[in-house]
């Protein structure tokens, strides 16, 4: 499933959940690197206004959709793919991590909620081992000088995954920089995922995941911060699901 951003394309390019678990497994197997975004709507109102991030969307491994308007789309395009939300890959990712031996970095948010998300995945996840927990600073570069000693800890912790949870575009951005300054590490931008862990941020209901409104009752719950933004994200959905449809009848079937 791909999407028209600029002049450039970005793909979803792991449909399922069976499709993500293969490929992080072979690569932590293989103590090889990776990075993986999570594509929503905020992603590509984002994506259509910063070069940078197309930059780093192009140097992500692993794409897959987080966000109900994405697996729509994706329907109607007649390339069908899996709702793969990045908080809801943490766990099972972890799981991979484990049973292959590899221990875990922990990048963003506040150091006190990254604790409690130790806590919690070393309690949830038997034999996984957090090696190492990083809170950057308020105004963090994600190509700078301060993410490069950051990559020069997770190089030295030993870890050979890290959950990223800096926020669109910096996390995807700093995973697409760590490709290249530790190429033996996989990164997973995951967003609010670790506060949701720690408890730090409260996650949607399950009726209201189940029933795809996730987006209205987080823009509820902190209106003045989610509503410009999904405002933008509505924005474009008309444009952005013409553009699949089109795609269902100009791209040839594989």
């Amino acid at each position: 499933m791909d999407f028209k951003v600029s002049a450039e394309r970005i793909s979803v390019n792991v449909p399922t959940w069976a499709v993500l678990q293969a490929r992080v497994t072979e690569r932590l197997a293989q103590r090889q690197g990776f990075a993986l975004a999570t594509l929503n709507l905020d992603h590509l109102v984002k994506l259509r206004q910063s070069p940078q991030f197309r930059r780093a969307y192009a140097a992500q491994d692993f794409v897959t959709a987080d966000g109900n308007p994405i697996v729509w789309m994706s329907w109607l395009a007649k390339r069908p793919v899996e709702l793969v939300a990045g908080s809801d890959a943490i766990v099972p990712i972890a799981r991979i991590a484990a049973k292959q031996g590899v221990t875990l970095a922990l990048v963003g948010s506040t150091q006190a909620s990254l604790a409690a998300a130790k806590s919690y995945l070393e309690r949830e996840v038997r034999d996984l081992e957090v090696a190492l927990t990083v809170a950057p600073p308020m105004g963090f570069d994600p190509t700078g000088a301060q993410a490069d000693a950051v990559f020069e800890q997770i190089a030295a912790s030993g870890a050979g995954l890290c959950f990223i949870a800096l926020g669109a575009p910096k996390q995807e951005i700093f995973a697409a920089a760590g490709r290249r300054k530790v190429p033996h590490v996989g990164f997973a931008s995951i967003g609010a995922g670790l506060d949701f862990l720690s408890g730090t941020q409260t996650r949607a209901p399950d009726w209201a995941r189940r029933y795809a409104v996730e987006w209205l009752w987080r823009a509820l719950s902190s209106p003045k911060r989610l509503l410009p933004r999904y405002a933008q994200c509505l924005a474009i959905l008309p444009g952005q699901m013409f553009s699949a449809m089109l795609q269902r009848f100009r791209t040839p079937q594989h």
